[in-house]
């Protein structure tokens, strides 16, 4: 009797446990609702493009030269300032353009020297030419008298004109030998800014054949952006088309060029089209040598549903399919899409997405279909 009731009693306890273990487990399987953060679809203008990469460079930049021979006796400036056209850069000796200028201003002043005397053994020639046709026409003189002044005269004339030519002969070599000694003096032929100096004093210049650069300039207010497009999307660039762009050095910023060249032929390596684009950079925030990244606008479309790239989930960008969480009276419902253009961090929908459902954008990493959700946020 006494083993009858605790076996009854031992079954009451094991039917009690499960009972409460049974209980333990329905607990455990309610789940509390996730926070997400959602944002109601609606309707974008969005920019059609073709996705580039390139790189900037300047639009002007020159390599200076010296175009004389002879030791460097200054240097004007230093690397990284702003210069003007014209300004100064470097001063070379030159003694020998020196001794050229000062013979030819020399030979100047003979010459008009000489110039002078014509003149005045002209007109005592015209004098004496007049005197001897008064004297003829008095008898007092005879005709080969009359001949030799008038000879004498037309004489004095091409001794002028000789003389006067002379001048010029040494003014000539009086200008060439200005510019032979204006060489000495290298200046900025652009406004810019020194990016490059490769000359020191004392160092030998030589002419602009032989001579290496001694100063790079590079005026950034200008950029080229080339930038290459594939051969499906060739025929959609135009002149004139604006492209937006960012570099990695300006986060969060966007800047803007103008498509102004398309080369005329595909590059025979891999069948690509080489594109240059205007940039302006007043502010000079931009540098040559960044990369950038961007596309290039072929029109504009109105009433497109766009949704973040990170709300995607298991995004085909071949496929042009993905999935989005919609929330519908706090519970979530995985829906698939199809997806078109994608314009840097948005993705059109075209089809499983409505204006004005709400879907997840944040909080979604573990959510299943049918979850309850909790919304921290509507953006």
């Amino acid at each position: 009797m006494i083993q009858i009731i605790a076996t009854i009693l031992s079954a009451a306890l094991f039917l009690s446990i499960g009972a409460c273990g049974k209980s333990d487990s329905k607990k455990d399987v309610s789940k509390p609702p996730v926070a997400v953060e959602v944002r109601a679809a609606s309707f974008n203008n969005v920019s059609d493009g073709i996705e580039v990469t390139g790189s900037l460079e300047p639009k002007f930049s020159v390599e200076v030269k010296t175009q004389i021979p002879g030791l460097v006796r200054q240097v004007m400036v230093s690397e990284w300032v702003h210069v003007r056209k014209g300004q100064s850069l470097v001063l070379i000796n030159v003694p020998e353009a020196e001794a050229q200028v000062k013979r030819a201003e020399a030979g100047v002043a003979s010459a008009r020297a000489n110039l002078a005397e014509a003149r005045v053994a002209s007109n005592r020639a015209d004098r004496e030419r007049d005197r001897s046709l008064k004297l003829k026409e008095s008898g007092l003189a005879t005709q080969q008298a009359v001949d030799d002044a008038r000879s004498e005269t037309e004489a004095a004339k091409a001794r002028v004109a000789a003389a006067a030519a002379q001048i010029r002969v040494a003014e000539e070599d009086l200008r060439q030998g200005i510019a032979r000694r204006a060489k000495g003096s290298v200046v900025a032929p652009i406004d810019g800014i020194v990016a490059l100096r490769d000359v020191n004093v004392g160092d030998l210049a030589s002419d602009a054949a032989a001579a290496k650069p001694i100063f790079r300039i590079v005026d950034n207010r200008l950029l080229n952006l080339t930038v290459t497009v594939s051969s499906v999307d060739s025929g959609r660039v135009k002149v004139g088309q604006s492209l937006e762009f960012a570099v990695d050095s300006q986060p969060g910023r966007t800047f803007t060029g103008k498509v102004m060249y398309i080369n005329p032929e595909l590059s025979s390596t891999d069948r690509s089209l080489k594109v240059i684009a205007e940039v302006g950079n007043t502010p000079g925030d931009l540098k040559g040598g960044m990369f950038a990244k961007g596309h290039i606008i072929t029109g504009v479309r109105s009433e497109v549903l766009q949704v973040p790239r990170n709300a995607v989930g298991a995004f085909d960008t071949q496929a042009k399919k993905g999935s989005l969480f919609i929330v519908e009276n706090g519970v979530v419902r995985k829906r698939e899409i199809l997806s078109g253009a994608v314009n840097g961090d948005m993705v059109e929908v075209v089809s499983g997405l409505k204006p004005g459902e709400q879907y997840v954008v944040r909080g979604g990493f573990n959510l299943k279909d049918g979850d309850k959700v909790a919304v921290a946020a509507v953006n």
